[in-house]
């Protein structure tokens, strides 16, 4: 909120970027519309935005005049950003963005948790190469196995709870991160009622990106 006059505008080039709304509401701008133009999307609890940085492209946070109209300064979300490398014969595409409605995104059950699936089977959000991200909730607690794919690395982070991963079976708790090891699926078990988390893994490029601050070579 306190950034909501200020002037957010940054720029981005080589990967792709996802923010996923968790709770709460808010607004990006990104260089994608016609002639390089701002573009401004609004997230929604649920949504997603995927911008595809490419060969550069200018983003920025904050709200716009019709939230700010409706006291949203002030008020809080709650969001995760996921930078995923492209493929260096992919470092130079056109910029695009695609905002993805909480409806688009594939629900399911499976064990005793309910998984929506951010990119993977049935979601609209592809990357540049083939990879997962799944929001796993455990309400109640419990267990659940969840396939993937054995050429894959990947991690857990969370979101709440506390639960036990893998076939070591380590142990993990809000906010911490667990790195999946080699395998064909991820067992969950032993979770606290109401753990959350996500699941994110994809192929390797087999490439070295070079970091460049706000630039992935």
């Amino acid at each position: 909120p306190e950034q909501a006059n200020q002037d957010t505008i940054h720029p981005h080039r080589g990967f792709d970027n996802i923010w996923y709304a968790i709770s709460g509401s808010s607004s990006t701008g990104h260089s994608t519309g016609p002639g390089g133009t701002m573009e401004r999307a609004k997230l929604e609890e649920g949504s997603l935005l995927k911008v595809r940085t490419g060969r550069g492209v200018l983003h920025a946070e904050g709200l716009g005049k019709d939230e700010l109209a409706q006291g949203k300064i002030g008020t809080e979300m709650r969001g995760l950003l996921f930078w995923v490398n492209l493929a260096r014969k992919d470092k130079n595409v056109e910029p695009t963005a695609q905002v993805v409605q909480r409806a688009q995104l594939p629900l399911r059950q499976e064990g005793d948790a309910s998984i929506r699936t951010l990119v993977g089977e049935g979601s609209p959000v592809t990357l540049g190469t083939p990879g997962v991200i799944l929001d796993v909730e455990l309400t109640k607690g419990g267990a659940v196995t969840i396939p993937v794919d054995a050429g894959f690395n990947g991690f857990v982070y969370l979101l709440e709870g506390e639960a036990s991963f893998g076939a070591n079976r380590s142990r993990a708790s809000r906010s911490q991160i667990a790195v999946l090891g080699p395998g064909r699926e991820l067992a969950v078990a032993d979770a606290q009622p109401g753990t959350r988390f996500m699941l994110m893994a994809g192929k390797p490029y087999g490439e070295t990106p070079i970091y460049n601050g706000p630039y992935v070579d």
